[in-house]
């Protein structure tokens, strides 16, 4: 697969009823190409030419490789409220089959079973969008060592191999 030369270009919109304390992605605040935008049901966000990366949505294909990514940052009972922010129609992509590193229970809500650190997720859908340099993005999570040994294959396959 051919990989991306551009910089990145991650939009991240994020629910702000998370605890900071517990996000993944707050220690990439201010890294280059990454923009944090808070969540607010007065306003919406321009998703347009972008990827949104949606367990909903079809798999990441090589035809995605390079296209700037949209994140939504919310607990899973969230999420729709978040998405229904969302306007110009990005293309929902799914990641493929991961495992997750982090040791999570929800006590009101269950996870799904392909669910990933918000981290995660960002890592995985910006290698299969063509992105190499990128481990500095896992650089403050616990658990990268652990993430990237039991999904190594997967996240080496490019889209749709």
């Amino acid at each position: 697969m051919e990989r991306a030369s551009t910089p990145l270009d991650v939009l991240i919109l994020r629910d702000p009823k998370e605890s900071p304390r517990k996000c993944s992605l707050v220690p990439l605040r201010g890294t280059p190409g990454i923009e944090f935008v808070a969540y607010d049901r007065e306003r919406t966000l321009d998703g347009a030419g972008r990827v949104l990366l949606d367990p909903a949505g079809d798999p990441i294909t090589a035809a995605d490789v390079g296209k700037p990514l949209l994140v939504l940052d919310s607990s899973w009972r969230r999420l729709p409220k978040l998405r229904d922010a969302v306007m110009g129609d990005p293309v929902s992509r799914r990641l493929p089959p991961l495992r997750t590193a982090y040791p999570r229970k929800s006590r009101d809500f269950e996870d799904p079973a392909e669910g990933l650190a918000s981290v995660e997720a960002l890592y995985a859908a910006l290698r299969l969008l063509g992105h190499d340099g990128i481990d500095h993005l896992l650089a403050d999570y616990r658990w990268a060592d652990e993430f990237l040994e039991m999904n190594a294959e997967a996240l080496a396959s490019p889209p749709g191999a």
